[in-house]
């Protein structure tokens, strides 16, 4: 199959452009937004750059949107509606933003194109109206166990901390240093002694490294610190407990379900965090079974065969349903359970005509 998608989420299509298909993405001089393309990341020669004037002479066979603006941008270069007669989706990353428990989708007012969620959390926050959704949670490429934890310090893998502040829990931070040493990696990270009065005996930045170099490093921390308190699942944090370190994150979105008890400490008591940093730090050992234990759970639930063959089936769906609908149960197990009658509904709460 040929898939047209953008590159909007760099972590994310490390994984996606694994499978089994052709990934045409959109590429430009001035690259951005819009033209990224492979933005010079080591992935498979499936994974092609077009130029976007190029794109109406290519056979397309499904595009997966991550932009409402994208639809748009099909019908202009494409010439092709997307949900209409072309078979689309639309993955959402993100959590959603401002009144959140009311949060409508963009895409909730129609039906032809469904929406793909990232995380359980999303799925249920996010008010997808009549668009049919799905959840295929992360997987990613394994990097290998690599843990060391020879550093006693605490890794951090944040993009923008300065930025995004409370959302990324980078004011939090400064806790944490109570405990140990940081290691900051990720975008934007160069304002953040400045920004959190970190001294250099409490924060090394590390900025934006290759992905691994990033893993070698992040690798030799004691522990990894997930501080987010309003962002999708971090694949910071199924990266890290691939790795085998062992993970403290705040009880925020996906985070309680992406973390069993034998692989670290989820709550949202920072001082319950910060204590179990600092005995992690004394108790290598202790610290080194717990990454053990993550390690052997991410791969579990989050591996890369899984996600690729939950994507092939949507995939397979969109392509060969009418108008892209998707079937109610994406659970196999959930599909399989009998379905009450109207009568035997009425029958069990003792009903009959009020």
């Amino acid at each position: 199959m040929r898939i047209l998608l953008w590159h909007v989420h760099g972590g994310w299509m490390e994984a996606f452009v694994r499978g089994g298909h052709e990934y045409i993405l959109p590429a430009s001089a001035e690259g951005g937004a819009w033209g990224l393309g492979r933005g010079g990341r080591d992935w498979p020669d499936t994974a092609v750059e077009c130029a976007p004037e190029n794109l109406r002479n290519q056979e397309i066979d499904a595009v997966v949107l991550q932009r409402p603006e994208e639809i748009a941008a099909c019908e202009r270069l494409l010439g092709r509606r997307p949900g209409v007669d072309l078979p689309a989706v639309y993955l959402e990353h993100n959590t959603p933003k401002g009144s959140v428990p009311s949060a409508v989708h963009p895409l909730a007012g129609q039906s032809s194109i469904p929406v793909i969620h990232v995380t359980h959390f999303n799925n249920l926050f996010w008010d997808s109206g009549r668009a049919p959704s799905r959840v295929i949670e992360h997987g990613i490429p394994d990097p290998g166990y690599r843990y060391t934890g020879v550093r006693e310090h605490l890794g951090v893998v944040i993009n923008e901390p300065v930025r995004r502040w409370r959302v990324t829990g980078t004011d939090l931070l400064p806790q944490f240093a109570r405990a140990a040493r940081l290691e900051v990696f990720g975008m934007g990270t160069q304002g953040l002694p400045a920004a959190t009065g970190l001294g250099a005996d409490e924060l090394t930045v590390r900025g934006d490294l290759p992905t691994g170099e990033l893993h070698t490093q992040l690798a030799g921390c004691r522990v990894y610190v997930h501080p987010m308190r309003w962002t999708s699942l971090g694949l910071s944090l199924l990266e890290a407990m691939h790795l085998g370190l062992p993970v403290l994150a705040l009880a925020t979105t996906e985070a309680a379900r992406a973390v069993p008890p034998e692989a670290g400490t989820v709550s949202a008591n920072v001082q319950e965090l910060v204590q179990r940093a600092a005995h992690l730090i004394r108790e290598p050992g202790e610290a080194r079974q717990q990454g053990l234990a993550a390690r052997s759970f991410a791969l579990h639930h989050y591996g890369l065969d899984a996600f690729l063959a939950a994507w092939d089936n949507t995939l397979s769906d969109i392509t060969t349903r009418a108008g892209g609908r998707l079937p109610v149960f994406e659970d196999p197990a959930v599909a399989d359970l009998p379905v009450a009658r109207p009568t035997e509904l009425s029958s069990a709460v003792g009903g009959g005509k009020q």
